[in-house]
């Protein structure tokens, strides 16, 4: 089982997502174990504090390096050191802007370690002694700029936790998905009704090309019912000829 640690200032964000779904499941099944540990609980002053203003005299409060490293010591050693008779494999990760890309590799990678340590910065950023000395990597989730690593550190945990056998009910359900095979675009999916009539009220004309053969996904018509079919071929039956339209699909999407 695979035990994912997030240090943040902002603890409440996290429950509500943990809690739900598939990863809500995971934890009541044992497949993952998630626990969100506030920083302000590793400080040392009575008032609790977590930044201060950056040296240099730039604008915007920095985090502060004593509690981010007394939390991970702390948290560290809530693990055991040994998972089946082997060292247990542990990573530090700062979720940082000026990180490395986030990719399904990385993600694979992360999913053969025993305990992911999850640093969330916020404000104009984290002391530079943490991504030197206490993190092993930093990590980013792309080339744009959010409030703070708490959303990342959700994406991460979501992401990994995929990977980890018997969380995703059919295993072939998590292998077709794009990036985990290379692939960069996934077919369409549809599922029941075969044929869906909108109302048309307040809706606004929907007509586009699309679609391996080029014909319409769906439209407006006027004095015509309007119809929204799912393409003949996955109704057929035939695995063969619906493996060849999902391939002429993320070719199509990927041109």
């Amino acid at each position: 089982m695979i035990t994912f640690d997030i240090l943040t200032i902002f603890p409440e964000m996290f429950p509500g997502y943990f809690n739900s779904s598939i990863l809500g499941r995971a934890q009541k099944n044992k497949k993952i174990k998630i626990r969100v540990h506030n920083l302000r609980d590793y400080t040392k002053d009575k008032h609790k504090i977590t930044d201060d203003a950056a040296y240099g005299g730039i604008p915007g409060m920095v985090m502060k390096v004593e509690p981010i490293y007394e939390g991970v010591r702390v948290v560290k050693k809530m693990a055991p050191l040994k998972v089946k008779g082997k060292t247990a494999r542990k990573r530090v990760i700062l979720l940082s802007a000026k990180g490395k890309v986030l990719t399904q590799k990385k993600v694979r990678e992360l999913s053969r370690y025993d305990q992911l340590i999850f640093i969330a910065g916020h404000y104009k950023g984290v002391d530079e002694r943490v991504a030197k000395h206490i993190a092993d990597e930093e990590l980013s989730i792309g080339e744009y700029v959010i409030t703070g690593g708490e959303v990342p550190a959700m994406l991460v945990v979501d992401a990994v936790s995929r990977m980890i056998p018997g969380v995703i009910g059919r295993e072939s359900s998590k292998e077709g998905e794009s990036f985990s095979t290379g692939v960069k675009y996934e077919h369409p999916v549809y599922t029941r009704p075969a044929v869906f009539s909108p109302s048309n009220k307040g809706m606004r004309s929907t007509q586009r090309a699309g679609g391996a053969g080029g014909k319409s996904r769906g439209g407006k018509s006027k004095g015509k019912k309007v119809e929204w079919k799912v393409p003949e071929v996955l109704l057929s039956g035939d695995h063969k000829k619906i493996e060849e339209w999902r391939r002429a699909e993320r070719d199509c999407n990927s041109a």
